[in-house]
Order: C-alpha cells, then structure tokens, then sequence
C-alpha cells in the first residue's frame, strides 16, 4: 500500500510539472543585403531602406566588385540578398553552379547602351569599326543584338543566351570589329576603341549618361535585374518584405521624382 501511494504520488508531481514549451522562432530582422557597382544600392537606400526600417528591420550593406561574389556570398549564406542581375545571367549562374538562387522581386534597371567619344549619332559611325562588347555569353548576345537593330550585323537564331559567341554574327556589311573583353571594363575601353557595349549599371557608375548612348538595347522582362535570395527563403517574412517594399507607393513616388531615372526600364508593378 505505502509503495502505491508513492507511485501516485510521483505521477501527482509530474503532472503538476510545468510543460515545457518550443519557443517560437525569432523574427528575422537584420537583412544583409550586396550590390555591385552600379545604380542599385542608391534605389535601395532612398526608396526600400525607409519602408522597412518603419517595419523594424535595420539594413547592413555589402560591396562587391563583381557579381559572381555576389552570388557566392548569397549562396554561402554570408548575405541574405543581392541586387545586380537579371534572370538569363541568374539562371546562368544556377545552372553552371548547381546553385539555388532565385529572383523575387523586378528592380529599375537601366539599359545597355553603345557609347562612343569618337562619334555622336550612330550615323556617323565608319565602316569597321571597332566595338568592345561584354565578354560573357549572356551579355554578349545583349550586344549583339544592339548591333543588329542598328543595321550593321546580323545574327543566326540561338534559343539559348548562354551558348552566344561572336561566331552568332552571320554577316558584318559593316565590317565592325567586335572585341569581348570583361563587363566592367567597358566604360574604360572607350579611352582605346570607338565603341562600346556598356551595361546599364557600369554606364552609370561610371558617370555615363543614357541620354548620351548611341543605342539603346530594346530591354525586355528578362533581363530587367531582380533581388537575388535562397530559393529556401522566399516564403520567409523578410523576403516577402523586401518585396512589398519594392512594390510600394513609396518606392515607386521616389524613383518617379527623381530625373536621374529617365530613361530605366521600370517593372510591371509600375503601371
């Protein structure tokens, strides 16, 4: 009898225990965010930053010098988001990479222009020309089709931007002389070549204005620049914020009263 009373008498106190509790999981509310050179991290600033900070987030920002560190660093964890590529480069990256990053959200991207200090209208460019263009496959194709509308190359069908080299160009009436050479040399190059395919973001870094390009590549959703995250943390709170931020009335109230964006291929959530 004495041993069932303390049998009931344990169950009694562990009953009478506290259960505990799985605590919930804290709010995400540090966002590390990279950019390269380029016009992006002052969009973020003056238009993202504020409606998140309202939300209770704080923003600590990342300078890289090109993108592949960029998306290591995402990748690896060491940031939560980057902003600096379009889709075809994203899709790129993943598939050379077996990497899992994905696009949440369109940016104001600016286009890739031809430039030259040698010439004023397109007009006036001489046959044969030289062109610096970007290097890497998918930009090239960029490029090249710029070159293209112009009337002076043109280009057999390739469904695919990644596989694009200079062997795309079918026929060159004009003679134009293509140089590849690395994205963010370009702007440089205009002190050795005539010409130059420079992208968007490098044109503006480097104090290149839109209004001053020859041409202006036809930019189509594709490759307008998204926020670059984990494809794991798109469903995450944060990540949905950034997004709404990108979307909201203020961002879009600063971009629009700002001059230095004319000219930009803004996102569909814009009209």
């Amino acid at each position: 009898m004495k041993l069932f009373a303390a049998a009931l008498a344990a169950v009694g106190t562990l009953a009478a225990a506290p259960v505990a509790r799985a605590e919930a999981p804290v709010a995400k509310k540090e966002l590390k965010v990279g950019f390269v050179p380029g016009p992006y991290i002052d969009e973020f600033r003056v238009g993202v930053e504020p409606w998140l900070t309202k939300r209770g987030y704080t923003v600590k920002y990342y300078n890289f010098s090109a993108g592949l560190e960029a998306n290591n660093a995402v990748f690896k964890d060491e940031i939560d988001a980057n902003v600096m590529q379009h889709t075809v480069y994203l899709n790129a990256y993943n598939d050379r990479n077996k990497t899992d990053l994905a696009g949440i959200v369109h940016v104001p991207t600016p286009p890739m222009g031809l430039y030259s200090r040698a010439y004023k209208a397109a007009a006036d460019v001489k046959a044969g020309a030289t062109v610096a263009v970007p290097s890497d496959p998918v930009n090239l194709e960029r490029a090249l089709k710029i070159l293209r509308d112009l009337g002076w190359i043109e280009l057999k069908s390739n469904g695919n931007p990644v596989d694009v080299t200079e062997l795309d160009v079918i026929k060159n009436p004009r003679g134009v002389k293509i140089v590849p050479l690395e994205a963010a040399q370009a702007p440089r190059a205009l002190d050795d070549v005539e010409l130059a395919a420079v992208q968007g973001n490098f044109a503006i870094f480097s104090g290149l204005k839109l209004s001053e390009a020859l041409a202006l590549e036809k930019m189509t959703t594709p490759y307008i620049n998204v926020v670059a995250i984990r494809k794991g943390n798109v469903d995450t709170a944060w990540a949905r914020d950034i997004a709404a931020a990108y979307k909201s009335d203020d961002f879009k109230a600063a971009i629009r009263a700002d001059r230095f964006y004319d000219g930009f291929r803004l996102p569909d959530y814009f009209d």
